[in-house]
């Protein structure tokens, strides 16, 4: 009967996975998800108090993504990435090349502030509208368009609020968002940098050196997925109205650090924040907040809720003690190789089994091991730098890849795998390593004597 149930489990995840990665009709994610997770309960492999234990680990991440998205609506219905779309292409000043620079610093500010798969869902329309609008060809428009998409998606490793899976390993590991700031923002923006400058390089070729100097006529109603936007009475307005949201955003981007150092939970703060936007939306637009039931991805939690029940079951029936044997020798005595070799490895499991499963395995099995407090920080954090950097490899490495491939072939400019991987395999892998290692003298250099003991 137990070797019956741990091959059920097995199966489940593999074919769960599979249909996630396939989505044949399009069908949405959260579905294959919560019959694996069914079929996990059903086996025994996961009992009704594991269930709640999954619960109580996913709850604050996923309020805390849930509300960070409601106010990304909430700023789309105000026209304000219509405008931001509109400002980049103002800044460039008919260089290709600036532009290139100020697309990705867009994408990584849009993850910072919000979350990786909002950041893909929201910028990569406006960005094809706009290089549409332009004029470009579709070789011209790869350039932006995928270092953009890896740009937003790598840019949740910095700060663990930018992606939902950080802040269920997050609790997992008992570290707050404050520490994991700290240690990790530094060494992981300087991977972005080499990322995003390894980026020009390839692409530099490529890139048109001239580009219009004007952009109008930007509309989303035939073609982005939120649909919105209003009317100013002057571009003066509508630019101070914009500043003046934009400012509230960071402030409530800071306050979640702020009430992370206080022990306040992140998520209260981030509930805060996304009522009182939507307070001033129906204020100044008379929309009240009842369309949020509509329009906000609630398949998200049903999403991650399930698949952490599937790994928990993973987990029950010894594939964590497995990996403990394999991956302790590797970690344990050594912070560089701790940090290389974890992130490495995480790296590879997120390209063949997607970066959710892989870093919740992964941190999962980092519990279980007998690690100094330092060794399992460092660790983790390597863990995150290949579930959000090395996973981009392949298109299936990141949900967040897959939505962005689908944006970009409905917006009619054609990618195929193999273009796309011939650009990350000479990318990704120096990105991946330099970040490890400058994560290493970082932590150990700044943290090394305060986790130590």
């Amino acid at each position: 009967m137990v070797h019956l149930t741990v091959w059920i489990t097995i199966i489940t995840f593999l074919v769960t996975l599979g249909f996630i990665l396939w989505r044949p009709r399009g069908i949405n994610e959260a579905i294959p998800a919560s019959i694996g997770a069914i079929i996990v309960v059903l086996s025994g492999s996961v009992t009704l108090t594991d269930l709640g234990i999954i619960a109580d680990t996913i709850s604050g991440a996923a309020i805390t993504i849930m509300a960070t998205i409601v106010m990304a609506i909430v700023l789309e219905s105000f026209g304000f990435f219509n405008w931001v779309a509109e400002k980049l292409a103002a800044k460039a000043k008919g260089s290709g090349i600036r532009l290139f620079w100020y697309v990705n610093l867009l994408c990584f500010l849009m993850t910072l502030f919000f979350n990786n798969d909002g950041s893909i869902l929201i910028t990569t329309p406006i960005l094809v509208m706009l290089l549409n609008n332009m004029g470009l060809k579709n070789h011209q428009k790869i350039p932006y368009l995928l270092s953009g998409g890896l740009i937003a998606t790598a840019s949740s490793a910095p700060i663990g609020v930018s992606n939902i899976v950080n802040l269920i390993a997050l609790k997992i590991v008992h570290m707050s968002l404050y520490l994991h700031t700290a240690m990790m923002f530094v060494p992981a923006t300087l991977g972005l940098l080499l990322l995003v400058g390894l980026l020009f390089l390839r692409f530099y070729k490529v890139l048109p050196k001239k580009i219009p100097t004007e952009v109008t006529g930007l509309s989303l109603k035939s073609y982005h997925p939120l649909k919105s936007g209003i009317q100013h009475n002057s571009e003066k307005d509508r630019s101070r109205f914009m500043r003046n949201v934009l400012l509230f955003v960071f402030t409530v981007r800071v306050s979640l650090f702020v009430a992370s150092f206080l022990n306040i939970p992140v998520s209260l703060m981030a509930v805060f924040g996304s009522l009182v936007l939507l307070a001033w939306r129906w204020a100044y637009l008379k929309i009240p907040p009842i369309d949020m039931l509509k329009k906000t991805p609630w398949y998200i939690i049903v999403f991650a809720f399930c698949m952490y029940v599937i790994i928990y079951g993973l987990n029950n029936i010894g594939l964590t003690d497995w990996l403990i044997g394999f991956m302790e020798p590797i970690v344990a005595g050594s912070l560089l190789h701790a940090s290389v070799m974890m992130g490495v490895l995480l790296s590879v499991l997120s390209n063949i089994f997607n970066n959710h499963p892989a870093l919740m395995v992964g941190t999962l099995t980092l519990t279980n091991m007998d690690l100094s407090l330092l060794e399992l920080k460092v660790a983790y954090l390597a863990n995150v730098i290949g579930s959000d950097m090395g996973s981009l490899l392949l298109p299936m490495g990141t949900l967040a890849t897959l939505m962005w491939m689908h944006i970009v072939r409905k917006g009619k400019v054609k990618i195929t795998w193999w273009e796309y991987v011939k650009i990350t395999s000479v990318v990704i892998p120096p990105a991946v390593l330099f970040t490890l290692v400058v994560l290493y003298y970082w932590v150990s250099w700044l943290f090394g004597g305060v986790l130590q003991n």
